[in-house]
């Protein structure tokens, strides 16, 4: 008596598209992960919006005729800046608002197109390090809404203050160089004594103040603080780097509501930089000397600040 066997092969068993769909959606999910996909669906929505808007035969070839040789500056500074943020994990924001208040652009211009760029990189950041679980759900919900408060109130003073650029430029170029200040202190020091932080939501909303009216300095002054009062440094990065991302996004979308989007020149000239230097900064990343990058990067930020400062000195006397 012979054993007749099914020749036919098993073939996988996939649950249906709705059992699929159904077992996604009763996913439990915490605070962070709502937040985040709330977040990326009201993107999605004002960039539909903006797209299906503004995108027509007629603008385009409008825009594309209004493309002038000034846009390699942009690319240029979109380069430098990703180039020294993909070796040392900062300074990118600092770098750009540096380089293009130096060739000439307003301080509200120069913060709303650096944002605008950093809303890509930091969302991508972001994500990533919740994807890795370098993100303290607590830390997070701390420090988002108080960011995103004080990046919109940023924003909107120093669009307010657009006709005052040439008074803003110097006062400004101070806070660079501040920043600059703590890139070298961050490359010198070896041991930071470790201290109780309380009011960090307080922190949060000064960086994200700071931020918007110099283009830069939300990493440099939450991170470094943070990190100093003795918080664990990945969870640290992990948070403020997820946090970044709404901070950007605010501050873009209020001087996008201020200023409009006259500057887009710039935000696409740093975005084109930005793109080519990041698989070089990625290569280079492991090899550069990280101390004298940061000495060197912080003493670059000094002297063109102090530039712009004593340019600028003389609309005060």
């Amino acid at each position: 008596m012979s054993l007749q066997t099914d020749s036919t092969p098993n073939k996988p068993k996939f649950p249906s598209l709705l059992k699929a769909i159904s077992i996604i959606w009763k996913r439990e999910r915490s605070i962070t992960e709502v937040i985040i996909h709330i977040s990326n669906a009201l993107a999605l929505m004002i960039v539909g919006h903006l797209v299906f808007s503004y995108l027509t035969a007629e603008n385009v070839i409008a825009v594309f005729s209004t493309v002038n040789s000034e846009i390699l500056y942009y690319i240029l500074g979109g380069f430098i800046a990703q180039m020294i943020d993909g070796a040392l994990g900062m300074a990118y924001g600092v770098t750009a608002t540096t380089f293009l208040m130096s060739v000439g652009i307003t301080p509200a211009a120069a913060s709303a197109s650096v944002h605008a760029s950093e809303v890509f990189t930091s969302g991508v950041s972001g994500y990533m390090h919740l994807k890795f679980g370098n993100v303290n759900s607590k830390l997070f919900k701390t420090l988002v809404i108080p960011g995103i408060i004080g990046a919109i109130l940023g924003a909107y003073v120093i669009s307010s203050l657009e006709n005052y650029a040439d008074y803003i430029k110097p006062i400004v170029s101070i806070y660079t160089l501040f920043l600059g200040a703590i890139i070298i202190r961050k490359a010198l020091i070896k041991r930071q004594e470790k201290r109780q932080l309380k009011r960090v939501g307080w922190l949060a909303l000064f960086g994200g103040y700071l931020d918007s009216i110099g283009g830069g300095g939300w990493g440099p002054i939450v991170s470094s603080t943070l990190i100093a009062s003795g918080r664990h440094p990945k969870y640290t990065i992990g948070s403020v780097n997820l946090t970044e991302f709404f901070v950007s996004l605010a501050s873009s979308l209020t001087f996008f509501t201020v200023i409009g989007l006259g500057y887009w020149q710039v935000i696409a000239g740093l975005i084109l930089g930005g793109v080519v230097a990041a698989p070089i900064a990625a290569r280079l990343a492991n090899k550069l000397p990280v101390k004298s990058m940061m000495i060197l990067v912080g003493i670059v930020i000094i002297v063109v600040s102090l530039r712009q400062i004593v340019l600028g000195a003389g609309k005060f006397f």
